[in-house]
């Protein structure tokens, strides 16, 4: 790669299609990686400022003895449109502003750095990355990695899939698309072949 062009890649799929692990793979080959998911829970976990709106918005169950009450806001927001909306109003410019931040500290010292979200379309933040990398996967086989993994009924999974767009329209917006339908070995194989290209680009 061109050491003189510096690139921030999203990392993005739909629930269970296995985005996190793929992200995992870049970063154990020594990649910058930054999770989305896990700056929102730093948010949560520690600002008081967005405790006090989300225990307003949301109800005081929303932490258990301090803790983020994962199942409780999961339950509340997934199950209706209006109160994810006001959760992601209240995250989304703050998480946003953290990773342009984390970015471009992290291109300080590094030529790449990968941002794995989940709602990169959704958040209409895709402007943001040099490209956008979407992990496909068949809605059965997703499903049933979230049933196994995540220990989520059909019923959860299909209210947090209603929330996202469709994969069809992510594959017209992606730059890149691996599909994950098959093994784990497959899958690290595609991790190894975004870094080639990015290597190797212009």
């Amino acid at each position: 790669m061109n050491k003189s062009k510096k690139l921030k890649v999203a990392i993005t799929g739909n629930i269970g299609s296995g985005k996190s692990t793929f992200s995992k793979f870049i970063s154990e080959m020594g990649y910058s990686v930054l999770y989305a998911d896990d700056i929102s829970k730093e948010f949560l976990a520690n600002d008081p400022v967005v405790r006090s709106i989300v225990i307003e918005n949301f109800g005081a169950g929303a932490f258990t003895d301090g803790d983020i009450n994962n199942k409780y806001l999961a339950d509340v927001v997934f199950s209706d449109h209006e109160k994810l909306n006001k959760l992601n109003s209240i995250l989304h410019p703050l998480v946003r502003k953290k990773i342009e931040q984390l970015s471009d500290e992290s291109l300080e010292k590094n030529d790449i750095v990968f941002i794995e979200a989940a709602l990169i379309f959704e958040a209409k933040i895709e402007k943001l990355f040099n490209y956008v990398v979407l992990i496909s996967s068949d809605k059965n086989i997703r499903m049933e990695r979230v049933k196994t993994i995540k220990n989520l009924t059909e019923e959860e999974f299909l209210n947090r899939e209603s929330n996202q767009i469709s994969e069809d329209e992510k594959k017209k917006k992606a730059d890149f698309i691996f599909s994950n339908n098959g093994t784990i070995d497959e899958l690290k194989t595609k991790a190894n072949l975004l870094i080639n290209i990015l290597q190797t680009s212009d």
